[in-house]
């Protein structure tokens, strides 16, 4: 019994000193990787302050070209890749600048990218600094609120990376700045604009979605959305959803996710009582969808809750328990047997061994 501890314990032991040693090497990749570069705004004169990004006062049909200084501290050169996109907004209501699958709102009359344009991929040499260009065209109409975007840049892997990657966890980092164009201090009143509700999936959930637009060119800060879910014609709640303190940009719209807590979908009508609300702004909808037997029908086959509930099948399980517990038994039956049987030649041989004393 001491060997077999011992043999368990430096198994153990030899496990925990591999599992610090490959941890160790992952926070290592993470330090030393980083962005691979820095960079710098070169503020121009119609900067409206130094606030980290950039935020223009512009006028009708003006065209600029604006710069940024990339830096390569390494001794190897390196390629930035660069994307200029629109803003949106995502599921959790935070807006992003960052390249992501989410369309342009319908209100959205001037597309940041139609803007402003610079080279997708730039080169910078080891030890060097470059300055980024880009060039700004406004359109000719003039326009009250914001135009809003992001300058998205990450380092290209090198071949030296790339065969790393392989065999251990990095993390690659990226930089996402803002852009802001204005053209007048006016004030825009908020509104939001319910487009529709929706079955869907989030995480291969399955998920109701009220998709709701700003369809003002200008931000809705602290927002508030509450949604409850009933068949149509009840008043019991089904399914609801409240988040606070979210952000939505100019001309942007929001999936707002209802989760259906694990549960299948099932076909039929229901109602959904929305209310939204942002600094002294509130609006509330009623909206009746429908969910068709084909949509529950995809989605809850996609749902991977529902499809790990189908997979177990408990008259194998119990089968298997059936099983085990047999053997137990005859094991048990085994050696109750031998040890009677083991009893019973003891006793023999004490009465043959006393008979022949006599």
């Amino acid at each position: 019994m001491k060997q077999l501890a011992k043999y368990i314990t430096g198994i153990i032991l030899g496990l925990l000193i591999m599992f610090n040693f490959s941890t160790a090497k992952v926070f290592a990749a993470e330090e030393a990787n980083g962005a691979g570069f820095s960079y710098s705004i070169n503020y121009p004169e119609n900067q409206i302050e130094e606030t980290g990004y950039y935020k223009l006062k512009m006028s009708p049909g003006q065209e600029q070209t604006v710069s940024m200084t990339l830096t390569n501290p390494s001794d190897e050169d390196i390629k930035v890749d660069i994307a200029l996109t629109g803003a949106k907004t995502n599921r959790n209501g935070v807006i992003e600048y960052s390249p992501v699958e989410i369309k342009n709102d319908a209100s959205l009359k001037f597309p940041f990218e139609d803007i402003v344009t610079g080279e997708k991929t730039v080169e910078v040499p080891a030890g060097k600094t470059i300055d980024y260009e880009m060039k700004i065209k406004m359109p000719e109409t003039s326009f009250d609120g914001v135009i809003l975007g992001g300058i998205y840049m990450i380092k290209q892997d090198s071949e030296k990376e790339k065969k790393a990657s392989g065999s251990i966890v990095i993390n690659k980092y990226a930089y996402a700045i803002a852009m802001v164009l204005t053209e007048t201090d006016k004030k825009l009143e908020k509104e939001l604009k319910l487009n529709s509700v929706s079955a869907g999936q989030s995480n291969y959930r399955n998920t109701i979605f009220v998709n709701l637009s700003n369809v003002v060119a200008d931000y809705v800060n602290d927002l508030m959305v509450e949604v409850q879910v009933t068949k149509k014609g009840s008043e019991t709640v089904l399914y609801e959803a409240k988040k606070e303190e979210m952000r939505m940009a100019p001309n942007t719209f929001l999936e707002f996710p209802v989760s259906m807590n694990g549960e299948e979908m099932v076909p039929g009508e229901y109602t959904a009582k929305i209310l939204a609300s942002s600094e002294g702004y509130k609006k509330e909808w009623t909206k009746d969808f429908k969910i068709t037997k084909e949509e529950a029908g995809k989605f809850n086959e996609r749902d991977v809750g529902l499809v790990q509930e189908k997979e177990i099948d408990w008259k194998i399980i119990a089968a298997i328990v059936g099983g085990v517990l047999a053997v137990i038994v005859v094991l048990f039956l085994l050696i109750y047997s031998l040890r009677k049987k083991k009893k019973s030649s003891r006793k023999k041989n004490k009465k043959v061994n006393k008979k022949s004393k006599q």
